[in-house]
């Protein structure tokens, strides 16, 4: 059944049921994102990138768009003053977790933080958190495909899609601060597959994981 709502005064025609932040982008409206996978229900939630108010009965809330279903009669507003506090407190927090080097990044091309900065007019270095300084070892065994924990943004799309290909080869170690992106047992990339480590590879949003072109 069709409903129908507003996002940012424009009036929109959608399914009912789905997901605010869907029909934000189906219909030309952007909404900073990371994490969000279409067909996975429920959402995974992580970036935390996705907050916008939502009017209902005359009633306002804050939500994350990946997760609230659209519903008749509904305003979402994308660029209100606390949404963009919001979203501007998670990007920070994601990038005091990140290794910075844009120049030398394999995934500059089409690095999504770079257009979430540039959409949210921030910088990439934070201000408000203290840098996390990881370290973690970069697994290069493989020469056509690289691994780099310190660039994950723990959005999980790489492991989704390594589910999806029929093999679990991708996972998260750890728990907390201290999560990392991994392979599965340990295995070195050099001894996974290589079409399934290409789609992940592709789906990835920053330069975590990535084919040595």
């Amino acid at each position: 059944m069709d409903i129908k709502l507003i996002i940012d005064d424009k009036e929109i025609k959608a399914k009912s049921g789905e997901k605010i932040l869907w029909t934000a982008l189906d219909n030309g409206i952007y909404i900073p994102n990371l994490c969000a996978i279409k067909e996975m229900e429920p959402p995974f939630g992580g970036c935390r990138l996705c907050f916008v108010e939502i009017e209902l009965n005359g009633e306002k809330t804050m939500t994350t768009a990946c997760s609230e279903p659209v519903q008749d009669k509904m305003r979402v507003f994308t660029n209100t003053e606390r949404v963009r506090r919001l979203q501007l407190t998670a990007f920070e927090l994601l990038m005091s977790d990140h290794e910075i080097n844009c120049p030398e990044c394999l995934g500059k091309e089409n690095c999504q933080l770079l257009k979430i900065a540039g959409f949210l007019k921030i910088k990439l270095k934070p201000k408000r958190f203290r840098k996390l300084e990881r370290n973690l070892m970069v697994d290069n065994s493989n020469s056509e495909f690289i691994l780099d924990p310190n660039k994950c943004v723990k959005c999980g799309k790489c492991i989704s899609e390594s589910e999806k290909q029929g093999n679990k080869l991708l996972t998260f170690a750890y728990r907390g601060i201290d999560m990392i992106i991994s392979t599965f047992d340990n295995m070195p990339l050099a001894e996974l597959n290589k079409d399934i480590l290409r789609e992940c590879a592709v789906v990835c949003p920053t330069g975590a994981l990535k084919e040595i072109k």
